[in-house]
């Protein structure tokens, strides 16, 4: 059975102190989870170390990185590497984030990289992908879809689908206040389910948690949550709130 799952990608926001405080409130606040449920925080890379350390102390919050380098190592200024994120126990790092996509000109090729230096080292892989407001308009979000998903993912073996996880987020709702309605949500998780199943058959497909990210709030979570092919969320502005965090977390039963 595919988990459901909850993480948040904190992107460049917090100091160590902010952290720390959030990271403290939710290890603090999380109970127990059911056996099919995930929460995770993904920090800036300078803080995964002492928000790791806090998140030790809970058996339920894991601890993601937001972005690593295709290479093991190497002149690239800046960059981190997946070696760097296992010494730092970080087994799990977001991949294609539209960000990356849009402000440091990652592509499909070199996200193919990035996941496969990932998977060789046994970091799983959460996958984001998703159309821009012109594709929807333009009623080519679909193709969009399915190329972000064949030419990065597509190379890949049936088995190594048990370690990523793909996160379907509309850029036209991303930090925009707009949201994708449950319907337009589920219509799209649906059609990536299809195309998984046509490459990969229903079991492997069946098998994949589909998140949804754009603007998710407490007060919508439960709506997009209840959608079939709707596995959870990746949270942005919400999940710098403990109150708001923990609200979407509770959305998922």
């Amino acid at each position: 059975m595919r988990k459901k799952i909850v993480a948040g990608n904190w992107k460049m926001n917090l100091d160590k102190a902010e952290a720390l405080s959030l990271t403290t409130d939710l290890v603090d606040a999380l109970g127990a989870l059911p056996e099919n449920q995930r929460v995770m925080v993904c920090p800036p890379s300078i803080h995964l170390s002492s928000v790791g350390e806090v998140a030790a102390g809970s058996k339920v919050l894991e601890v993601g990185g937001q972005n690593m380098h295709q290479s093991g190592s190497g002149a690239y200024t800046g960059e981190i590497s997946g070696s760097m994120l296992k010494s730092y126990n970080i087994n799990s790092v977001l991949l294609g984030h539209s960000e990356r996509r849009a402000y440091f000109h990652e592509n499909n090729s070199v996200l193919r990289e990035k996941v496969d230096t990932a998977l060789a080292l046994g970091i799983e892989v959460i996958y984001c992908f998703g159309e821009m407001l012109e594709e929807r308009e333009n009623e080519t979000h679909f193709d969009v879809v399915s190329s972000q998903l064949k030419e990065a993912l597509f190379h890949l073996e049936a088995s190594q689908w048990n370690h990523v996880i793909l996160a379907y987020e509309p850029v036209w709702a991303i930090g925009t206040g707009r949201t994708a309605s449950p319907e337009q949500a589920q219509e799209m998780h649906a059609h990536i389910r299809s195309v998984l199943t046509q490459a990969y058959g229903a079991e492997c497909a069946d098998g994949v948690s589909i998140l949804y990210g754009g603007s998710v709030k407490p007060d919508n979570a439960k709506e997009i949550f209840g959608q079939p092919d709707v596995d959870g969320g990746l949270i942005g502005g919400a999940s710098l709130k403990t109150q708001d965090f923990l609200a979407i977390v509770a959305a998922m039963s």
